[in-house]
């Protein structure tokens, strides 16, 4: 009977990154899964996607009707300094449709708290804490140290700076303590919380077996992975030019690099007992999670190599940034999304690229002299896009017919890319086409290279939208307005 009523319970994570991990596990404990985001993304089998956008209070009531336990993962650190505003607008929004959904539980999951604490990112997961716990939803906060693990922004900054700095220059707060907990014992505690008695209202605090400050984890990653890697301390390092600094070593983008300084400055203890006594497991040693870590990498790089995701995408690159860099140009159309794929499906081969195609061909012939595959040109199959195959010197990585087209960047560069084009239909009547490259850097150099590339993929990118969007118009017989 019990297994019964697992099954059939209903968890919904709520996320952003993480829910890649927290799915599969709430899965192999037999629940029912349905997960919620402004956006679909890549999901298990037999996992129903719901629409849920936090700010838009319209989207939540349906995205909770019949679920049992809320996993809450939701952060803004990447919007900017007035992220915590949303975070909290953002809490108080689904508390209340959680409210009258009737949702069981919410299993939110916050940070670790220092005393005193003036860190704004720290400061506003307990203020988004206390908000559920006031909205009169049973709650269940669970506060956590840095994640070692794939995908865990604190642990993106440590894996970028080891594998792609030949030596460190950092302020004093690497010296700042705290105790990293791995993936797998975080999972853990998530999945214990769902059915625990007498948890409602309570806070705990998820914590690894050892304090330590980020410079050792540094330390022991470097050594982890057979690197020398020298630190050089510089006490008059704020955090602010910390935040600055990490934006041209890191893939993590800039805001969230400066939210998380902010709170990296503290040491954070933890007592972990009460968390410990009610779910007890063998947590694992730094050393042990970062042995989970790398392997799990590799695991789930092997298995989506080829599909549009940071860990297949750099597989077999372990340098290569786990956030990526973006540059759009979009453009307005009134022809119809169909008649725009046609035009699209011309790309490569002899049409090339609808735009400025000698500033492709340059481009091409730097790759050709360092050795790169960039003077390739035809199509595999020159009628239909089609996952696989080769347009010039780019792969196709993904096709939603009519509406999407994903390439991946083949020539040689310190980093990864690919080029996303979408056509949407919009309430207007009109089409909008719109493309955006997506950049993985490998460290500095891929960050350097990536702006220097910058304001030529913006001109590019915005030229090529608007002369398919002319080029869609003619075939549709709509008048060329100069």
């Amino acid at each position: 009977m019990r297994q019964h009523l697992r099954t059939n319970r209903i968890a919904q994570p709520a996320l952003q990154q993480g829910h890649g991990f927290v799915i599969p596990h709430l899965q192999g404990l037999g629940y029912r899964v349905i997960a919620g985001a402004r956006r679909p993304c890549r999901l298990p089998e037999g996992v129903e996607f719901r629409l849920a956008d936090s700010l838009k209070p319209i989207t939540l009531l349906p995205a909770l009707a019949g679920v049992d336990t809320v996993f809450y993962l939701v952060h803004a650190m990447g919007a900017g300094a007035g992220f915590h505003r949303l975070e909290q607008q953002g809490v108080k929004n689904f508390a209340a449709a959680a409210r009258a959904a009737g949702v069981r539980r919410i299993i939110y999951l916050g940070a670790i708290q220092p005393i005193p604490c003036n860190s704004r990112h720290l400061n506003s997961r307990r203020h988004c804490g206390e908000l559920f716990r006031e909205a009169g939803v049973p709650t269940v906060e669970l506060r956590a140290g840095i994640i070692i693990g794939p995908g865990s922004a604190a642990f993106e900054v440590m894996r970028d700076l080891v594998f792609n700095l030949p030596m460190m220059v950092t302020p004093k707060w690497v010296r700042s303590r705290t105790p990293p907990i791995a993936l797998s014992n975080l999972l853990h505690y998530l999945g214990g919380l769902v059915e625990a008695q007498g948890v409602d209202g309570r806070i705990f605090n998820a914590a690894g077996p050892e304090l330590l400050s980020y410079q050792q984890q540094l330390q022991r990653f470097a050594a982890h992975i057979g690197k020398r890697c020298p630190i050089i301390p510089i006490p008059f390092l704020s955090p602010r030019l910390s935040a600055w600094w990490l934006q041209f070593a890191t893939s993590v983008p800039q805001p969230i690099a400066k939210a998380l300084v902010g709170g990296l400055k503290h040491d954070i203890p933890a007592d972990d007992g009460p968390l410990r006594a009610l779910l007890p497991q063998h947590l694992l040693s730094f050393d042990e999670a970062l042995t989970e870590s790398l392997a799990l990498e590799q695991k789930l790089g092997a298995e989506q190599q080829g599909e549009e995701t940071p860990l297949g995408l750099r597989w077999r690159h372990p340098e290569y940034g786990f956030y990526d860099r973006t540059a759009s140009g979009e453009a307005e159309c009134l022809a119809s999304p169909e008649v725009v794929w046609q035009v699209l499906q011309q790309l490569g081969g002899e049409q090339r690229y609808f735009y400025m195609n000698e500033l492709w061909v340059v481009r091409e012939w730097m790759d050709h002299l360092i050795g790169g595959p960039a003077l390739t040109r035809g199509r595999t199959n020159p009628d239909r896009f089609v996952k696989g195959d080769m347009l010039d010197s780019w792969q196709i990585l993904g096709v939603d017919e009519g509406r999407r087209l994903d390439l991946l960047f083949n020539m040689k560069a310190p980093g990864v890319g690919r080029l996303e084009f979408n056509i949407q239909p919009q309430e207007s009547g009109l089409t909008r086409l719109r493309v955006t490259a997506h950049w993985h850097p490998q460290g500095a150099w891929g960050l350097a290279y990536w702006l220097a590339m910058l304001p030529f993929h913006l001109f590019i990118f915005q030229g090529m939208t608007e002369a398919i969007a002319r080029q869609a118009e003619a075939r549709a017989g709509i008048p060329v307005m100069d």
